[in-house]
């Protein structure tokens, strides 16, 4: 079956690109305001865009009522943020966060999550995400009346030391993370079920022949 995006309704739309793409990662972004006010919330819109320079791009829909929430009108105006990413143990507390709470609410406090100041930003990261990334925003695109996507670029990378297995050359313990991705609706994906696949090299290709 064909869908024509043009034809089809805003929901169904958000269906269809929802329930098979996936697994995403989840972006646990923190913000500040202006004034100080800290938010957080998860976008599962999100991904890593390049490594020269280290960019994310995270895409920000609207509520058709109630319009941006506090951390995506931060993210905005302010162009700084971190992305924290979720460990299993959180989700909980991720989900927490992604309460249609009353503006100005800070989430953090309802979720009792710690947070410690950022090196080159003003908003905190969280203390118990395994990994936090501080980001500026480098250009916001509006794709639609109610969704922007915003392209950041990260400037620091925060992992815990038990993860990090050789800091000269940037090995990880990506399993040890336990990090969550969404699926579609209320189902998350774990990270745990992988398996190992060379890529192929036309010069191997070449030595066959």
């Amino acid at each position: 079956m064909r869908f024509d995006m043009d034809k089809v309704t805003t929901a169904v739309a958000y269906k269809l690109l929802a329930a098979s793409v996936i697994p995403r990662p989840i972006a646990w972004v923190v913000s500040q305001d202006k004034a100080g006010k800290v938010n957080a919330a998860p976008f599962s819109f999100f991904n890593a865009m390049g490594s020269n320079p280290p960019t994310v791009a995270i895409g920000l829909l609207a509520d058709p009522v109630r319009g941006f929430k506090d951390t995506a009108k931060n993210v905005l105006e302010t162009g700084e943020f971190v992305i924290n990413l979720v460990p299993e143990r959180l989700v909980e507390a991720m989900n927490i966060t992604a309460v249609d709470a009353p503006n100005g609410m800070n989430e953090l406090e309802l979720a009792g999550l710690e947070t410690l100041p950022s090196e080159f930003i003003k908003p905190p990261r969280i203390v118990d995400s395994p990994v936090a990334f501080e980001c500026v925003s480098l250009n916001s695109v509006v794709t639609g009346p109610q969704q922007t996507i915003v392209i950041g670029r990260v400037l620091a990378v925060h992992i815990h030391d038990q993860y990090v297995l050789d800091a000269e050359n940037g090995y990880l313990d990506t399993k040890g993370f336990d990090l969550v991705a969404r699926s579609f609706g209320s189902e998350y994906v774990r990270t745990k079920d992988t398996f190992n696949l060379d890529r192929p090299k036309w010069s191997d290709r070449d030595a066959k022949a």
